[in-house]
């Protein structure tokens, strides 16, 4: 089948390059922009407590809100503030309030803190949740510079947070985010294929396919979210700009690799372009195909974030897969060996025997090797097990922006939880009107509550059947001792409701609370049909039901490993109350599935030398030899192109990209290039039962199975011997055997 599409790939180049044209811009110019929301409840079913306390709050308070934004004041030099301080506020108050901003519902009274060291002004704004309405934005930035401007010359200092506030800093750092990570990936990429094929022409090659199909990718995305009313995180299209050029950069090494051997055997460019699609197709494919289904796999969770996520990331390895299989070889086809200009390094297999070297060590001592490489991964992994989760979704650089700066100030007048209340909410079940004797009594049990620093008398709905009871936390309401509060002593309290009515919580800790009882269902579930996925993905490209297990068993080592080094660094060496929330998800499917990319590409090749007639050690080394390169460089890449996501700042991308980078590079240079063919080379023949894909090839003589590439004495299938070097051992490889 590969073979078939190398050649009317190669025979049709501009029909191919046409096609793809014509589809880019179909696809970029009728799809919709792509949206996305940082509101957490929005990634919850409809069946946990805190969507349907958000949905009562809809439906019952139409004409008013919690405040959704906070105009936070404090004298300058940070001392108490005084009877003018205060009356300024008061000014401020009734100017805001007489402008009468578009979203906003109502600006409440000025109120002092009780020490007197913070005046505080809340802003009512309705269904304020992820991304901001236009409306929204405008009213934001209109409060920021209408209080600046109230503030400027007197002795208060003050600024905008809250929710609104948050949701228009984290947007605009994420757009920014998303900036500076694509320059970082396009820029490394570059470097690092100038360094590795001297060539701008290579260098350019991925970075210009891979914007096209970055663009169709987005136009996929956007039309199937509208289609199908899916929540995309904002996190995504940073995601998505590191998934396809990185990815997308691996499937064009493992074909240019695979093209420039094909030619130094003595090919014609576009045979050798045939050979390499039908060599490497097999691997690329059943790469993209384990990452497409493990992403896929989200779709089970019961969290919205990962349902999108992972619908969408599969478009992306899709769109490349298929970008990889037919663009690039157009392409390349047409450039012929222009493709390596101004080089000529492509003519000669190179001297240096790194990569041979390290395969015969291999070779001669797989049980160390494997034994080496294993406890590594022991040893990291065991960190793993202190691994906590933290439930926050900031995403971007928010430590030095307004409503980060002014959370800070109001927590010197003000509980943790007053930026963020709790609401917990009471309905009457029967529709009658709750007495006001039944929410004082509640109000009071609530309120007796340890971890409950306030609660505001009950805001009644029109019709009486529903009332809000405004609850200040003492902790900080994204905190574990928060969380700990809602889900225990304030949860039984609510419990404890008048008859007749119902409690519901809501608020952000409680959003929180069920994304942690989400979560657990996910690891359930989502981990086990990843994997079980991908292993039969595995036993059907190697005809093995040997090879998969221990593939799986290294790949679940490398990811046990990734976690732990994560934990040491966050958790233990900086400090980190715990890591983001969906680390362990995210980091499973990057890691296993763009992990398990590279033990298909090694273990492709030692079937394929198997087949060449090489023993089990001899194969090993000579697959080392040849895919090492490949492998290395690749992972290079990916793991530098994820690693940019720590450039973006705040938690999430920050632990993403140190935990992915950090797990590709395991996965390249620890399982594929060591752990991988030493125990295929420990497990020998029986790696490939029941299949026997390591008979050799129809012609192959049975004398090419001693162990070449290693310095033993070879024959040269023509009844001579000689000592073999790594240049003949290269020649071996790649030399006319096939074409």
């Amino acid at each position: 089948m590969f073979a078939k599409l190398g050649r009317i790939v190669v025979r049709h180049p501009w029909r191919v390059i046409g096609v793809w044209i014509v589809a880019a811009v179909a696809i970029v110019g009728l799809a919709p922009k792509l949206s996305t929301t940082t509101s957490e409840v929005a990634f919850l079913p409809s069946h946990y407590q805190s969507v349907q306390a958000a949905n009562l709050q809809k439906e019952a308070f139409t004409n008013t809100a919690t405040p959704a934004a906070l105009v936070v004041a404090e004298r300058r030099g940070g001392g108490p503030l005084t009877a003018r301080d205060v009356a300024l506020l008061d000014r401020a108050q009734r100017v805001l309030a007489s402008r009468r901003i578009p979203a906003v519902n109502a600006v409440d009274p000025a109120v002092v803190s009780p020490n007197h060291l913070v005046g505080l002004i809340g802003v009512e704004m309705p269904n304020v949740q992820g991304q901001l309405t236009t409306a929204q934005t405008y009213a934001v930035l209109t409060l920021r510079r209408d209080v600046t401007s109230l503030t400027k010359g007197t002795d208060l200092r003050a600024g905008v947070t809250g929710t609104a506030a948050q949701a228009l800093d984290q947007q605009k750092s994420g757009q920014t985010a998303s900036k500076v990570v694509a320059i970082a990936t396009i820029g490394l990429i570059l470097a690092l294929l100038l360094l590795i094929f001297r060539s701008p022409v290579i260098a350019l090659l991925p970075v210009l396919v891979i914007g096209v199909v970055s663009e169709i990718a987005d136009g996929l995305i956007a039309s199937l979210s509208r289609a199908l009313g899916l929540h995309i995180d904002s996190t995504v299209s940073t995601m998505l700009i590191v998934v396809l050029f990185g990815v997308g950069t691996d499937y064009v090494l493992f074909l240019m690799f695979r093209f420039r051997e094909r030619l130094r055997a003595g090919v014609e460019a576009k045979e050798a372009m045939v050979n390499a699609v039908t060599k490497v197709g097999p691997a690329i494919a059943t790469a993209a195909g384990a990452v497409i289904i493990a992403f896929l796999a989200l779709t089970l969770s019961s969290i919205t974030l990962f349902r999108s996520l992972g619908p969408a990331l599969a478009i992306a390895v899709a769109a490349t897969l298929l970008a990889g299989l037919t663009l690039i070889p157009a392409i390349v086809s047409l450039l012929g060996t222009r493709t390596f200009w101004p080089s000529s390094a492509w003519q000669r297999e190179p001297e240096g025997a790194r990569f041979g070297a390290i395969g015969n060590v291999l070779a001669h001592h797989p049980g160390r090797v494997a034994v080496l490489s294993a406890g590594v991964l022991v040893v990291l992994g065991g960190f793993a097990l202190g691994f906590h989760p933290s439930f926050t979704l900031t995403s971007g650089k928010t430590a030095t922006t307004e409503s980060a700066v002014y959370s800070k100030v109001l927590l010197r007048g003000y509980a943790a939880g007053k930026a963020e209340p709790t609401d917990v909410y009471l309905e009457s079940t029967d529709g009658t009107a709750i007495p006001s004797s039944a929410l004082t009594a509640y109000g009071q049990r609530l309120a007796r509550v340890e971890g409950v620093a306030s609660v505001a008398p009950a805001r009644v709905a029109e019709h009486g059947t529903v009332a809000d009871f405004r609850v200040v936390l003492t902790h900080s309401p994204k905190s574990d001792a928060a969380m700990t509060t809602v889900r225990g002593p304030l949860q039984r309290a609510a419990d404890d409701a008048p008859a007749g009515t119902r409690p519901l919580i809501g608020g952000i800790t409680s959003v929180y609370v069920d994304l942690e009882s989400a979560m657990g269902h996910d690891y359930a579930l989502v981990f086990p049909v990843a994997a079980v996925l991908i292993l039969l993905i595995l036993a059907l490209l190697l005809r093995s039901v040997v090879a998969p297990w221990y593939l799986m068993g290294a790949v679940g080592l490398g990811f046990a490993s990734t976690l732990g080094a994560s934990v040491l660094v966050f958790q233990d060496a900086q400090g980190e109350s715990g890591l983001t929330f969906i680390l362990p998800i995210v980091m499973y499917l990057f890691v296993v599935a763009l992990g398990t990319d590279y033990n298909i590409l090694m273990v492709s090749r030692l079937r394929e030398e198997a087949r060449e007639g090489r023993d089990p050690r001899g194969a090993a080394a000579m697959a080392v030899r040849h895919a090492g390169p490949t492998i290395a460089s690749a992972g290079l890449i990916l793991a530098g192109t994820f690693a940019s996501l720590i450039l973006a700042g705040g938690t999430t991308l920050s632990q993403m990209g140190f935990a992915i980078s950090v797990g590709i590079a395991i996965a390249a240079f620890v399982m594929a290039m060591f752990l991988t063919p030493s125990l295929t080379a420990l497990v020998g023949h029986r790696a490939w039962w029941p299949g026997h894909r390591d008979e050799p090839s129809p012609g192959v003589p049975p004398s090419a199975g001693s162990m070449q590439g290693v310095g033993a004495t070879r024959s040269n299938g023509a009844g001579e011997s000689h000592v073999g070097t790594p240049g003949d051992d290269a020649a071996a490889a790649t030399g006319a055997r096939r074409p």
